[in-house]
């Protein structure tokens, strides 16, 4: 399982806009942990942790160990407002999960095996499409990487979902096709000039097709909750 970043929270005794603007004046990001079957409860985040765990990015796809008055409490984030003009954070919703939640997360693809591909060996080129799959994962079993074994693969040779065996209890979020992961091309002194077109335009395609996807999810971020009992 993924090492889960730790974020130190105390609890905010006041509600409301004058509280929330007390804290900020005090160096404070004002936020509220709720779900899990317990009331809501208010926080209260150093300024400086919570803009350092931004800019590490993938903030809002990343389960989170929120040590909250020293209690440990698993949460994944739902949303964080910024500030309209300075877009430094002003408010952070957080979800909790038990460890049979079910979240989508984006886990790394780790290729091994490269010195077993005689596709490389020949010179040949590994395109990687996608460096991250979204999965829909159980909370308490979030998976490292998925590993993508390149051992035997040719220069023409493409690397698809369907080709790989994912961790037990996992799935991919994106299921109305077989998206590719990676290819092995040939080098590029190798190709004609029509070859180059063409797998440059196939790999722009590709591409744009993983942009629209992240727009997409963009755009639904925090319509609702993941599934409880048991990938945000």
């Amino acid at each position: 399982m993924a090492e889960m970043p730790t974020i130190e929270a105390t609890s905010r005794k006041g509600v409301g806009k004058g509280a929330a603007r007390a804290a900020r004046r005090d160096g404070f990001v004002p936020g509220v942990v709720y779900g899990g079957g317990q009331d809501p409860v208010s926080i209260n985040i150093k300024h400086n942790v919570l803009l350092k765990a931004l800019k590490a990015g993938k903030f809002l796809s990343t389960l989170i160990n929120l040590k909250l008055d020293g209690a440990d409490t698993r949460v994944i984030c739902r949303g964080v407002q910024r500030h309209v003009v300075r877009d430094l954070p002003i408010h952070a919703d957080f979800l909790r999960l038990s460890e049979n939640s079910r979240i989508n997360l984006l886990i790394p693809v780790e290729f091994q095996n490269e010195e077993e591909a005689p596709g490389l060996r020949k010179g040949g080129v590994l395109t990687i499409v996608r460096g991250e799959i979204e999965l829909k994962v159980r909370a308490g079993e979030i998976p490292d990487h998925i590993a993508v074994d390149l051992s035997g693969l040719e220069i023409g040779d493409t690397v698809k979902i369907s080709d790989i065996t994912l961790p037990a209890g996992t799935a991919a979020t994106i299921t109305d096709r077989d998206f590719m992961i990676a290819n092995i091309s040939a080098p590029s002194v190798l190709l004609t000039k029509e070859e180059v077109e063409a797998a440059e335009a196939e790999a722009e395609e590709a591409i744009e097709g993983v942009e629209g996807e992240i727009e997409d999810g963009a755009e639904g971020e925090g319509e609702g909750e993941p599934e409880a009992g048991g990938e945000a």
